[in-house]
Parts: structure tokens; sequence; C-alpha cells
């Protein structure tokens, strides 16, 4: 086994010529259930996930959400836009690993630091002029690594177009949404929104 700081190279090819040979596999849906559970509350399961049509059922995982007491919450959790910044931390830092092992490059310590603006009077339908959403987010990534600032510079290249977290926060993604009164039975969808 070729391993670079911990990520199988030898698994990382074998997995790229796959894909390549046979797209399907490379087609995953995941999946997420969230429930609130008190106040501005709520915990989202994380179970299985679907790869080129087969259900894989994996360890259930349990994210909890909550608002800072500034918001009105109890701050039991992070609240979702915190949850966004570390979702993007996370996808990049797999893919500062999996990119720097593929490209030979030692990492001995990566880390983000990742900030983002939300101005509340979009949430709280103050103004219309105002987004609900960041205006702004940041991340630097500080690398510690056996490279050179021409292999830094295409290792964050790589990342950067490849990363399914980045590709979502700065590309539209359609969202559909339904709502099931459970009460009633009754279904209401709306239309995608664009």
């Amino acid at each position: 086994m070729t391993s670079t700081h911990g990520v199988n190279v030898e698994q990382l090819g074998h997995a790229v010529e796959a894909i390549t040979e046979d797209p399907e596999t490379g087609r995953f849906r995941f999946r997420a259930e969230t429930e609130w559970t008190d106040g501005l509350q709520c915990v989202t399961a994380i179970d299985d996930f679907d790869q080129a049509g087969e259900r894989i059922h994996t360890r259930e995982f349990h994210v909890e959400g909550d608002e800072p007491e500034q918001i009105l919450g109890k701050r039991t959790a992070p609240n979702a836009v915190e949850l966004l910044l570390a979702a993007l931390g996370s996808c990049l830092s797999v893919g500062y690993a999996a990119n720097a092992a593929a490209m030979g490059i030692e990492l001995s310590r990566l880390r983000f630091e990742l900030e983002g603006e939300v101005d509340l009077r979009g949430f709280l339908g103050i103004s219309e002029d105002v987004r609900a959403g960041y205006n702004t987010v940041t991340c630097t990534a500080y690398i510690d690594a056996d490279a050179s600032e021409e292999e830094l510079a295409e290792l964050r290249d790589r990342v950067e177009t490849t990363s399914p977290l980045m590709d979502n926060i700065t590309n539209a993604v359609p969202l559909e949404t339904e709502v099931v009164s459970e009460r009633r039975g009754g279904r209401n969808v709306e239309k995608p929104r664009r």
C-alpha cells in the first residue's frame, strides 16, 4: 500500500480508474433527515446513501443545530450558517489531503479559517434588499508541506475547481421544496427555485 499522510494513493488511483471506466459508479445520492426538537434546536440524522443506485448502509451520525442566545437560541450547538462553514472546511480538507497525496506532496499540517457575514435583516424579512444568507465568505488555508509555492498554487487550483461545496456555494443549485401536512395528509409542492 502506497500511503501519503494517511491517504492510500493506490486506492485513490483505482477509484479514479473505476469511475473513468464506469461513470455510474461515481454517482452518489446523499440524504439527511432533520427533526426539530425544541425552541430553535434540531437534530439531523445522517445514515445511508446510494452509490450507482445501490443503497449503502453505514454508521449513523447526528448533527445538532441551535442558534446563539442573541438570535433567540440556547447556543447548545452551532447554527446552520456555521455548519455550512464547517462543511466547506471539511470539503476543502478532503480535497487538499487527497490532491496533495496524488501530487506527491507530504502534508505536515493543514487547517482552514473560515468566516461569513450575515445581515439578519434579510432572514427576518425586514429588508428585501438584503440577502437572507451570507454576504461574503472568506477562507484562509494554512499549509505546512514539502512543496514549492508553484506546487501549492497548483494544489489550490485543483482543489478549488473540484470541491463540491465550493461549487454548491458559488453556483446556483436547483432546489425543490415540498410541504406535507401530516395532520391532514395533504400535499403542497413548490416549484424548483433557481
